[in-house]
């Protein structure tokens, strides 16, 4: 079972739904039933009504802590005691778990013990933030293939999609007060093929965006599933998408290439300008976003924002004097302060990666230190929440191991050992500091990952591990682990994931076509040092 609930006793007896099993209970625990009945209907054929006395049954217990549930199965039926629709989601979800794992098939399944052994659970995550990030921008996933994923790591009890929606590579997110980003913004004339800088372009247009109704079903989707989707919008840096379609957005009296979407991967030096109008602009487009995404959180993005046509910009240096900004971090820091102050007054947090401490963290702002956990460090020891997510731990875009046929191979070699062995609270925090890393998460920058299945492949079985890291409060037993994702691999296959396999890529999954680019753990760490010397 992953992730592994936090205690577990066996109980001598069994129960087996039939026919007859009826599923219901409290009227606040109606996502979570609806939800369980639903996966366990397809596959077992069984009605699973609500009756007056539940074999299955859903009870509200304001004894039971937030988060957390009690789940108890004998010769009776099961029990489950949660004070909130967070445990009970969480519930169900064991439930399923430890039911075989043809119960995840969507159609009817013949032969099979639907028998389920005696046990008494009680489990509470230990963080609240359980996530993965998705990047929709490099390549745009179809909204079918983005509800897919929710279904799948639902199933692991993630709690948290981070949607990574507008880069320099294109624009996703329908803003209908400025039509152009996706009308232009949403679409490029090519990709280029693999990882090494000197490779060419694939000679294929690549595009596509969500509607505002497209984004509402999901989110609507992602919340019968318990889990929350927070938007990101990045900016300052990441803006070619943007100054393709509106061009007087960015920087203007600097020497550089046209404005078009940008075909290449890397980190483009297009950066938005810090005129009053610029800033205006995105606080139009941060409400439609906070029209269509409920979540506390709104990611601002503020990554890899490059400083150089700032430094050369006369028009940027008149505005630096008028706003009394000494140096470039402190504009990358203003920029984000007035994001921070409009997000604060609507009820929400700024939420963006960890380049925002350079020149100043914004008062509400909560950081996702990818860098390594040097940010994550420096944002809780000023009393800023954070989410652990350094790179050399839970990118799983990274390669994941020298075998000669990983599919674009790049960065670091990163296990499902690797994953597991992450932990998110540095040690160098106190207990009061620590309190402030609220959540665990993983990456999935998707350059070259042009659709669902190779997603697959990068995101699992590592995402499984991230999860059991996010869950479970227990020491780490690798062996054991090991073990339980053995058996879990049987889920993954129910559900149509096109995971990983232990022994390396398929040959269909291999990509000769588009070298990578790997480099050392020992010289990206080394790399990763040097660029957050600033944040110190």
């Amino acid at each position: 079972m992953l992730p592994q609930p936090n205690q577990a006793t066996p109980i001598d007896a069994s129960f087996t739904l039939s026919e007859a099993t009826s599923l219901g209970g409290d009227v606040a625990f109606t996502t979570a039933i609806r939800w369980v009945r639903g996966v366990l209907q397809g596959s077992t054929g069984f009605e699973l009504a609500a009756g007056a006395a539940n074999a299955i049954s859903f009870t509200l217990d304001p004894s039971v802590d937030a988060a957390a549930y009690r789940l108890t199965v004998d010769a009776a039926g099961v029990r489950i005691l949660a004070s909130d629709a967070d445990g009970a989601f969480s519930a169900a979800v064991t439930l399923t778990q430890l039911l075989p794992a043809a119960v995840n098939r969507r159609s009817l399944v013949t032969g099979q013990d639907w028998t389920i052994a005696g046990v008494d659970i009680e489990d509470a995550p230990r963080f609240g933030w359980r996530g993965v990030m998705l990047d929709v921008a490099r390549h745009y996933m179809p909204m079918s293939d983005v509800l897919r994923f929710i279904d799948v790591i639902a199933r692991h009890k993630l709690n948290v999609l981070h949607l990574h929606l507008t880069d320099d590579q294109g624009w996703r997110v329908e803003i209908k007060r400025y039509p152009r980003l996706t009308e232009v913004g949403g679409w490029r004339t090519e990709s280029q093929d693999g990882g090494a800088r000197e490779v060419g372009g694939d000679g294929r247009p690549h595009g596509g965006f969500y509607t505002q109704e497209d984004l509402r079903e999901i989110v609507a989707y992602a919340a019968a599933r318990q889990i929350t989707v927070v938007p990101e919008i990045d900016i300052p840096g990441h803006a070619r998408a943007i100054a393709a379609a509106y061009p007087e957005l960015v920087v203007g009296d600097v020497p550089q290439e046209d404005h078009a979407v940008w075909t290449r991967w890397g980190i483009n030096e297009t950066v938005l300008n810090i005129e009053e109008s610029t800033v205006e602009f995105f606080r139009n487009v941060f409400d439609e976003v906070m029209e269509i995404f409920p979540a506390e959180y709104i990611g601002v993005g503020g990554d890899e924002a490059k400083k150089v046509q700032w430094e050369q910009s006369a028009s940027t240096a008149a505005r630096m004097a008028e706003l009394g900004l000494a140096n470039a971090d402190e504009v990358q820091s203003w920029f984000i302060h007035q994001l921070d102050e409009h997000l604060t007054a609507a009820g929400r947090r700024l939420y963006g990666w960890d380049e925002i401490l350079e020149g100043g963290l914004a008062p509400g702002a909560t950081v996702a230190s990818w860098r390594g956990i040097r940010g994550a460090v420096a944002a809780a020891k000023a009393g800023h929440d954070v989410i652990a997510c350094p790179d050399d731990k839970v990118y799983l875009d990274y390669r994941e191991s020298e075998h000669p046929g990983e599919p674009t191979p790049v960065g670091p070699v990163l296990t499902v050992a690797d994953v597991y062995a992450f932990e998110p609270v540095p040690a160098s925090l106190t207990p009061e500091e620590a309190v402030h890393v609220i959540g665990a998460q993983a990456n999935i920058w998707t350059e070259h990952m042009d659709m669902a299945r190779v997603v697959d492949y990068h995101a699992f079985p590592r995402l499984c591990a991230l999860a059991e890291v996010a869950w479970q409060r227990a020491e780490r037993d690798l062996p054991a682990f090991e073990a339980r994702l053995d058996e879990h691999l049987a889920v993954l296959d129910a559900l149509g994931v096109e995971y990983r396999r232990a022994d390396g890529p398929r040959p269909w999954q291999e990509r000769p076509d588009a070298p990578g680019r790997p480099v050392t753990l020992e010289s990206r760490l080394a790399l990763v040092a040097a660029m957050t010397e600033n944040i110190a």
